[in-house]
């Protein structure tokens, strides 16, 4: 059974890369049916950014990568930029914590700029180390995290987050931290969601969950907000990391072929679900530009 008609299918978070597959990638993406990718910034280079121009260039690069792919594939690219949180540990170690921490805070209002000149439409990713660090770094990292939650008050955009795995507390933590800086919960997108926690305990936060087989059977009842995405990170040394840059649109073609009853609930991740937090409704296109 094919898809419903005019149903957009979205990767919500991916990375590619000049030295990685990078176009090719997109291009496995809409042969396999794919019409969306969020495109996150990330560092191209062999070392974390040490100033913000250095940030500016990869933003820079990633809004090159957005054009180039709408240019030559039906792809539609949204960028979501920001200074990466874990920068800050090897900022830390170059330049001292006080430093890497005024980068870190430059790099989000920079990164807040691009959103309201609408080259970006979220502040990605932004968060804390998934693992431990030494006190003094974990204090800067949440510092920066909590201004990466007022630049994107102030902008009025999502902050797409990265942090360990959540569950329900850790969801509630997550919305009551945003609530401090004046982000309202629904504008807060947890991505790489490996846990399915019921919407009504997440406390108006997104869930981005990982595009595997037994995340998408779980959550294809939930009402919004919630997406599906793969983090693919065209990194050459890892080829097919996180997942796949073409499993959203194939898991989305076995919920049609499979649980053909089902397909209609995929507005949710790949439209509705947009819509309340983005505030826009993507809309599929035919050939490139």
């Amino acid at each position: 059974m094919p898809l419903p008609r005019g149903l957009p299918v979205v990767d919500h978070h991916c990375h590619l890369s000049p030295a990685g597959e990078g176009l090719t990638a997109a291009r496995r993406f809409a042969k396999a049916g794919g019409t969306h990718l969020f495109l996150a910034t990330q560092n191209y280079g062999p070392q974390v950014p040490r100033s913000l121009e250095e940030y500016r260039t990869q933003f820079e690069t990633t809004e090159a990568l957005a054009q180039l792919i709408r240019s030559e594939t039906p792809v539609e690219v949204h960028p979501v930029v920001a200074p990466y949180p874990i920068d800050l540990v090897g900022q830390a170690a170059a330049l001292g914590v006080e430093a890497g921490l005024a980068l870190q805070r430059s790099a989000l209002d920079l990164a807040g700029a691009w959103v309201r000149e609408r080259r970006a439409v979220a502040l990605g990713e932004v968060g804390r180390a998934h693992f431990p660090v030494e006190p003094p770094i974990r204090a800067a990292i949440d510092e920066a995290f909590f201004h990466a939650l007022e630049v994107a008050r102030d902008a009025d955009c999502p902050a797409v987050v990265h942090s360990e795995d959540l569950d329900a507390a850790g969801f509630g933590s997550l919305a009551e931290l945003a609530g401090r800086a004046g982000l309202r919960a629904e504008r807060v997108v947890k991505h790489y969601a490996r846990s399915h926690v019921r919407p009504d305990e997440r406390r108006g936060v997104a869930a981005s969950y990982l595009a595997r087989r037994d995340l998408v059977r779980a959550t294809l009842g939930d009402g919004p907000s919630w997406f599906l995405e793969t983090d693919f990170l065209d990194d050459p040394h890892r080829p097919g990391a996180v997942l796949d840059l073409a499993t959203v649109p194939r898991r989305a073609a076995a919920v049609a072929e499979h649980e053909p009853d089902q397909a209609e609930r995929l507005w949710v991740p790949f439209s509705e679900s947009i819509e309340r937090v983005y505030g826009f409704r993507p809309e599929v296109r035919e050939g490139p530009r």
